[in-house]
């Protein structure tokens, strides 16, 4: 996989969870994995998450640690971590954007499955460039135009993937503040209004809206989404954005609340055919 590709950060998510399972077999601590490469619990915390680069001597003196003696087995697992650490397409972004917003984005990429709820505005996946741009400026206050336009490219570079034919699927439910929250002038919303409708028609595509005529709903707490991957092997992530941070859930008990309240908010929400007329008619009253 090139390094055009979103396959870095899996690699990681399966080596780590593979290193876990073996020190979880041979009754290790963390603690005692990390001392074994001079590093702290926290460290092999996040290496068993995926969430740093590997050493490949950092991988050797751990396999030993957890007695992984076959030839054949260590050089798997060490060609798994120096694929691992191959950079992504995103790379050359990163001087825009958040330090946690590069794991999400190889994530992204790597999900066969994107289920989210959004309220603030119209999610990046579904953004026309304008929109973007507007998007962008009011929260990069005094960024250069160079840093703004570079971090509207990668929002549809993003969007590439989505739209290919082989795209993940995409389940979204938007409320409906996303939708009257103006950003831009009014021939961005409106753009922005169609764009919604004619992407909701792709066989991968399933958007509903929820209305303000319903009331106080499951998406209480505010927006998330919930990335599946097609490896087994890969539990279900929970990606939460805040101000300062991002947090990345993945025990089985917090997605479980996720996917419980966004099915609570499809099954309120109208349907596809019902929320593409309710953008129809915001789009002609914008």
């Amino acid at each position: 996989m090139s390094a055009g590709e979103p396959g870095s950060v899996v690699r990681r998510m399966l080596l780590g969870s593979q290193l876990r399972r073996l020190r979880e077999a041979r009754g290790i601590t963390r603690e005692a994995a990390g001392y074994s490469i001079r590093a702290s619990e926290s460290k092999i915390s996040r290496m068993e998450l995926g969430r740093v680069s590997f050493k490949t001597r950092d991988v050797e003196d751990l396999l030993t640690l957890y007695g992984i003696s076959d030839e054949a087995e260590r050089e798997s697992l060490l060609s798994l971590a120096r694929e691992a650490n191959v950079a992504g397409w995103w790379h050359s972004y990163t001087d825009v954007l958040p330090s946690w917003f590069p794991t999400y984005v190889g994530l992204e990429g790597a999900a066969s499955l994107i289920r989210v709820y959004e309220v603030q505005f119209v999610h990046g996946l579904l953004q026309t460039e304008e929109y973007a741009r507007a998007v962008v400026r009011r929260g990069m206050k005094g960024a250069s135009p160079d840093d703004v336009e570079r971090r509207v490219a990668l929002r549809l570079e993003r969007q590439k993937h989505l739209l290919a034919d082989n795209g993940s699927e995409f389940h979204i439910v938007l409320d409906e503040a996303a939708l009257r929250r103006p950003y831009g002038d009014r021939d961005v919303m409106r753009g922005q209004l169609q764009h919604l409708i004619d992407v909701s028609e792709r066989p991968n595509v399933r958007l509903q809206v929820m209305p303000f005529s319903f009331g106080g709903h499951s998406g209480e707490s505010g927006a998330f989404t919930i990335l599946s991957f097609p490896d087994a092997d890969l539990s279900d992530v929970v990606y939460l954005e805040q101000l300062t941070s991002a947090l990345y859930l993945d025990k089985r008990e917090d997605v479980a609340q996720y996917e419980q309240a966004l099915k609570e908010l499809q099954q309120d929400s109208p349907g596809p055919d019902e929320s593409r007329d309710l953008l129809r008619g915001l789009r002609q009253l914008t």
